[in-house]
């Protein structure tokens, strides 16, 4: 066994592990109000390590410095910039399998676009100041970045393995449930990003109704003002409502998906372990939802709530992963009949 080739399962691991540290710790920056810690980027002001409040001042004087803030932006900064040199060490090692059947060289490269991507997002959500679009899109990002993690070392084990590489075809219905896993995904970024967490009180009704006063044109308005600063929100009760209610909608037709998918691979034993994981993170992530209304949002917990989104992305790309690499006699068992059971025996 090609050692190199043991290091970058390893490594892989390493950045689907570091991938979901640097989505935690850019939540939490966001929760404490330390998007704008440091207004400038790539430096705090000016700089690569936090500087005292006079040259603060006179850099930027029309943002004060405040050092537990500007620290914890630089630190997420330096940890994102750890993911992206480790990014780079696996391009730079899995050079040489380029050629080589079955290696995700591809993958690599993709995964090294999207950590590029990634980057330039973070630094337009300073320099545009936390606009929900980019803020949202860089929490998708994020996700993202994890996922091709997760991903390529699925595939890059498989390969140490010598296990044979199967791609059963994408199903209208993990269609669906993927569709609508992204959809909540990122209507969770618009919440956060428009301070819509406490918009509704109460679980399962909002403000004591079941269908209050909302403004949904102005909760789905993409093309929000560039220029103000949007700490905090800028967006009235009502379309804050809106938002909070459309997320709540999205997580029971995500359910009611996931269920469905449980239901249609229930005699693929594989493919059930993976969906009852994906299953039990939903309802984890559900219940979560429910105790940060409940609580008022407290910040744990809504760190905790983005946790879940991580352990949500990742088990459901683990069942689809268990589903794409199905035999083929369990695969003939949920789609085909008895005589093509018999065609391939156990």
């Amino acid at each position: 066994m090609d050692k190199r080739l043991r290091w970058l399962e390893y490594l892989t691991l390493a950045g689907t592990l570091l991938t979901a540290c640097v989505i935690l710790l850019g939540a939490w920056t966001r929760l404490v109000d330390a998007g704008l810690g440091c207004p400038d980027w790539p430096g705090c002001y000016g700089r690569l390590l936090v500087p005292d409040s006079d040259h603060a001042a006179l850099v930027h004087p029309d943002a004060p410095l405040d050092p537990a803030k500007a620290w914890m932006e630089m630190i997420h900064r330096y940890m994102a910039t750890l993911l992206g040199a480790l990014v780079v060490s696996l391009v730079a090692l899995g050079r040489r399998y380029r050629r080589i059947e079955g290696y995700p060289w591809g993958l690599n490269v993709v995964l090294l676009v999207a950590i590029a991507v990634q980057g330039a997002f973070g630094a337009l959500t300073v320099t545009l100041k936390l606009w929900p679009q980019v803020v949202t899109m860089h929490l998708l990002g994020g996700i993202a970045v994890l996922v091709l993690f997760f991903w390529l070392h699925l595939r890059v084990r498989r390969s140490v393995r010598q296990q044979p590489l199967r791609r059963r075809p994408l199903t209208a219905l993990w269609g669906l449930a993927g569709a609508l896993l992204v959809m909540q995904l990122a209507f969770g970024g618009w919440v956060t990003s428009n301070y819509a967490g406490l918009a509704c009180q109460g679980i399962p009704t909002c403000n004591a109704q079941w269908w209050p006063p909302m403004d949904f044109s102005e909760a789905l308005h993409l093309t929000q003002t560039v220029g103000p600063n949007y700490l905090h929100g800028q967006l009235h009760a009502k379309a804050r409502t809106a938002i909070q209610v459309i997320h709540r909608l999205g997580a029971l037709l995500l359910g009611l998906s996931l269920l469905a998918l449980l239901w249609r691979y229930r005699h693929a034993a594989s493919v059930k372990s993976g969906l009852l994981l994906t299953l039990g993170a939903f309802l984890l992530q559900a219940a979560l939802g429910a105790a940060n209304v409940l609580m008022w949002l407290p910040l744990w917990l809504a760190l905790l709530h983005t946790a879940g989104a991580v352990v949500l992305s990742i088990s459901f790309c683990f069942a689809w992963w268990r589903w794409r690499q199905l035999s083929e006699y369990e695969y003939r068992a949920v789609n085909g009949t008895v005589a093509a059971l018999k065609a391939f025996p156990r």
